[in-house]
């Protein structure tokens, strides 16, 4: 029966806690796929420079602020315990410990001090706990102790008479429980300090030493104080939980408040009084209930090794937030306070609760819906819904106005008793009656949405509209109706684009910039100092909202940044903390922020809100270190070099990867980056928050390369540096210049040997050339004169063939001629002149057959044809002298008719002989005779 009402109890308590407001610290989550190791991590530490080290399952985890290592367990086991010691941390796993320091290139490397004593370590023997004492460092299994001089490097071994549950450390002592009761070690033996039932009977999780005695923390009873030897229950607001949750790990915090955590129900924290704290669980924030390992680092975050994972709860942020992990609230649209309650405005309605409570929210009737506004003005609430327009009075809505959704409320100058509202169809107006505040009429004539409008000089009105842009329009003194409607052409329209006044002053922003309206010219201006806000790709929304402190607020991508007067000039001041869109979580567009208090801000996102207690961030004690350089050529694998002295490289090892970071976990702090190199850019970069740079093909030289971090406004204590030195390739060294300063002097010599021996033969050449062209213009005229002697005998030849040609036509003629005139002698009759005409023919037949005529023909004929007759006897010396003769008339292309007279023949005869002549020279019969004559 007492276990039921245990039981019952306990979901009670529960269930408060689910509807409960509980404003939680930030909690960073890691999975096994971000930090890629074992799920389980069982025990914490952290070293001088702020690195994380887990007791992974497979390995040493190391977590420096920007990058995860896996350290891979020495031989193949889980690490269960984990201490950093000086330079040294120190892991205890399956039949191995020893310890890890860092090598100067970064990386960190194992020494095994158990190979000492293997003979001594029994089998299955894993080590759960690493205490430093003095100049000891002990070394706890479930079955002995392993105390390790750090001076004479000799192991003290402790072992007693049954199984040890757990080693604890306080300021004074070092403490073990047996099932005997509890023991503390002294001069490297064990003596009982404590043993009683609830000593011997329950598991002790931990030992605290604080300054009112020793709290032991029990895994099953709760906690007990220890105090001058007197043992007593340590009262808290929540035992019957904690004795049900089965307590295994518990941290004492900074403040004297203690962490414990639990098998299945998450962590609790307490006060050092023993009032609960924070409860949080899965449900609340954690990525599981199960906490094997409990960590406080030196900047109060409290580390939680979990059963799947790790988380970080970030216990002194500067942001709390309250998460709706049920979904019954809803994405947060707008919030305000309104006498003494703070309201949030949802998709899901208007929730209400007690300002600074932590009591649960509560639904404000007749609001179901899309809430999108809320305005507080002379004492009452009015609610902008997407019903139309509320005045809520506690917990209950009355609609005053359902003629069309509301987005947001003005009041206008001329009275306080006229307010504007900007409806989805336009402006309307409501005003006070002595019943209340009433539904006045719509403004004719502006018919358009208007989410952000502004009033100016009580008399202007601009309204930004995200699809068509930026109208103006006048009012008259009714506010009945809209004239002189205007769109300006510039700023154009812009998704997510906002209108604010400020100052007295209209800025409208959207991704192109915030412009400013000139008064004078009524045309907006860029300001370039507000815009710098949306450089380097940093526009997520163009929303602007002004706070009760005055203070203009934006919110881009990586910041959210707010600007104030300044107190010396008109300038705005600006500030920025360094939370991004994304861990806000807000809808873009809808981004909000209540100022609750001068220090406290509330900011709705889409799974609750976030309170900002302190909007001057300041960090100090901040370091950047570098913790890893590596280098590589041309194919070849990054190879980490020394990050401590300085370094010479090769030429092609000119590919350098700097690796930085600043141990900073808070889950909505991010760190930023600046970095230059001297030697090649003396310029600091852009702030960054990328935690590494590289540099590709660096030339031979000198180089420092400076780093340095800012953490939210505050830049690191230090600048890292590093430098190095880049070799020049052998073929540009010092020998190298000097062999190539010989060599080029040889070269120049033969250059110019060359040059001169070439020029004396181009000379000659030239000479040469020249006695050439003389030669062949020489030559040439010979051939010319050659050429015209040629042509004059060609002439002479002809004159003389032509002559020859005429003498022997004439010599026909006249043969023919005495052959007619001798036949016509003949022929005569007349017997008185018979002899006379005997003489006659006698003298023509001498005539026609006279030699000598024959014998002129025939040098003539030599002279003109080359001595064609002697070449034809040569070749034929079997001819006679007529067949000579007929070979020359036949070379003078005579035919047969006109050779017959010559011969004093008959034309029959010289054909005769034509063929007698084609025998003697035994010409073929396919050629012919005077063919072959004229070929000669």
């Amino acid at each position: 029966m007492q276990f039921l009402k245990t039981q019952i109890q306990l979901l009670l308590f529960l269930f408060s806690l689910v509807c409960t407001g509980q404003q939680l610290p930030p909690i960073v989550k890691y999975s096994k796929e971000i930090y890629n190791a074992g799920i389980q991590n069982w025990m914490i530490s952290q070293d001088n420079q702020r690195f994380i080290y887990f007791a992974n399952n497979e390995g040493l985890l190391e977590f420096n602020g920007s990058k995860w290592i896996l350290n891979p367990s020495p031989n193949e086991t889980i690490i269960r315990s984990v201490n950093c010691i000086q330079d040294k941390i120190y892991t205890g796993a399956f039949m191995e410990f020893g310890y890890w320091q860092r090598a100067v290139n970064g990386e960190l490397f194992y020494t095994s001090l158990s190979k000492s004593i293997k003979s001594k370590i029994k089998d299955d023997e894993q080590f759960w706990g690493i205490f430093p004492f003095d100049n000891w460092i002990l070394f706890q299994s479930l079955e002995k102790i392993y105390a390790y001089n750090t001076k004479t490097k000799l192991f003290t071994i402790i072992e007693p008479k049954s199984t040890i549950n757990k080693a604890f450390k306080t300021t004074n002592g070092i403490y073990f429980q047996t099932p005997n009761g509890l023991f503390e070690i002294n001069q490297g033996k064990s003596k009982l300090f404590l043993s009683n039932d609830i000593i011997n009977q329950n598991k002790l999780i931990n030992i605290f030493e604080t300054s009112d005695g020793l709290l032991l923390v029990t895994q099953k009873q709760g906690i007990f104080k220890y105090k001058n030897g007197v043992l007593s229950k340590f009262q808290t607001n929540i035992d019957s939980e904690i004795q049900l949750s089965n307590i295994y790990s518990s941290q004492l915090l900074n403040d004297e408040s203690v962490a414990l955590g639990s098998i299945s129900n998450g962590i609790f924290i307490l006060s050092k009084e023993g009032k609960l704290i924070y409860h949080i669980t899965q449900n609340s924030g954690l990525s599981n209930n199960t906490a094997l390992s409990l960590f406080e680092d030196v900047d109060k975050n409290l580390w939680i090794g979990l059963d799947n994972g790790i988380n970080c709860i970030n216990l002194k942020s500067p942001i709390n937030s309250y998460l709706d992990n049920t979904g019954i609230l809803g994405a947060i649209y707008t919030s305000a306070t309104h006498n003494n309650k703070l309201y949030i405005g949802t998709n899901q309605g208007l929730f209400y609760k007690d300002l600074n409570s932590s009591t649960k929210f509560e639904f404000v009737q007749n609001t179901k819906g899309q809430v999108w506004s809320l305005f507080s003005f002379k004492n009452t609430l009015f609610c902008g819904h997407d019903s139309g327009t509320f005045i809520i009075n506690g917990s209950i809505a009355n609609q005053i106005f359902s003629g069309s959704g509301t987005w947001k409320f003005e009041p206008h100058l001329n009275g306080e008793n006229f307010i504007l509202q900007g409806n989805y169809n336009g402006i309307s107006v409501i005003e006070k009656s002595p019943k209340g505040w009433v539904f006045k009429n719509k403004i004719k004539g502006f018919d358009y949405s208007s989410k952000h409008f502004e009033i100016l000089n009580n008399k202007d009105i601009f309204v930004s509209h995200e699809y068509k842009g930026v109208y103006k329009f006048s009012i008259d003194n009714l506010l009945t109706k809209a004239t002189k409607v205007i769109k300006f052409k510039k700023p154009i329209k812009g998704k997510n684009a906002c209108l604010v006044k400020y100052n007295n002053q209209i800025y409208y922003a959207y991704k192109d910039g915030v412009f400013k309206l000139n008064n004078k010219t009524k045309q907006f201006v860029k300001d370039m100092s507000l815009s710098s806000i949306f450089e380097n790709d940093e526009y997520v929304t163009g929303k602007m909202i002004v706070d009760k402190s005055n203070k203009l607020w934006f919110f881009t991508k990586n910041y959210i940044h707010y600007f104030s007067a300044g107190k010396l000039s008109a300038d705005l001041k600006k500030n920025s903390l360094p939370i991004p869109s994304s861990m806000t979580n807000s809808i873009p567009g809808y981004e909000n922020i209540l100022q609750l208090n001068d220090l406290n801000y509330l900011i709705g996102s889409t799974d609750g809100y976030y309170i900002l207690k302190n909007i001057d961030f300041k960090f100090s004690n901040y370091k950047v270190s570098l913790i890893r350089i590596s280098n590589s050529g041309v194919n070849s694998k990054p190879l980490n070099i020394s990050i401590k002295d300085k370094v010479y490289l090769n030429h092609d090892q000119n590919n350098l990867e700097f690796s930085y970071t600043v141990p900073e976990y808070d889950n909505y702090i991010n760190a930023e980056y600046q970095y230059k190199l001297e030697g090649f850019n003396d310029k600091w970069s852009d702030w960054t928050f990328n935690s590494k740079v590289v540099f590709e093909n660096l030339p031979a030289g000198d180089f420092t390369f400076y780093v340095r971090a800012k953490v939210a406004n505050s830049i690191t204590d230090n600048i890292e540096s590093y430098s190095f030195v880049i070799s020049k390739p052998f073929y540009a060294n010092a020998w190298a210049k000097l062999f190539y300063f010989i060599l080029l002097l040889i070269i120049c010599f033969y250059i110019h040997k060359f040059y001169t021996v070439f020029h004396e033969k181009r000379h000659q050449r030239i000479i040469a050339e020249n006695n050439i062209l003389l030669e062949l213009n020489e030559l040439e005229n010979e051939q010319k004169i050659m050429k015209i002697k040629n042509e004059q005998l060609i002439q002479d030849v002809d004159k003389k063939s032509k002559e020859l040609a005429v003498s022997t036509m004439n010599l026909i003629k006249k043969t023919e001629l005495l052959n007619i005139i001798k036949a016509d002698l003949k022929n005569s009759t007349d017997s008185s002149t018979n002899r006379s005409i005997k003489a006659v023919i006698s003298t023509i037949n001498s005539n026609v057959k006279d030699e000598s005529t024959w014998d002129i023909f025939k040098e003539a004929f030599d002279s003109a044809d080359n001595n064609f007759l002697k070449k034809v006897k040569e070749s034929h010396p079997s001819l006679t002298p007529n067949d000579l003769r007929l070979c020359a008339y036949l070379r003078l292309n005579l035919s047969s008719k006109e050779i017959a007279p010559l011969l004093n023949i008959s034309v029959r005869s010289v054909e005769i002989k034509r063929y007698r002549l084609r025998k003697k020279i035994d010409l073929p019969h396919e050629k012919g005779l005077v063919e072959y004559i004229l070929s000669i």
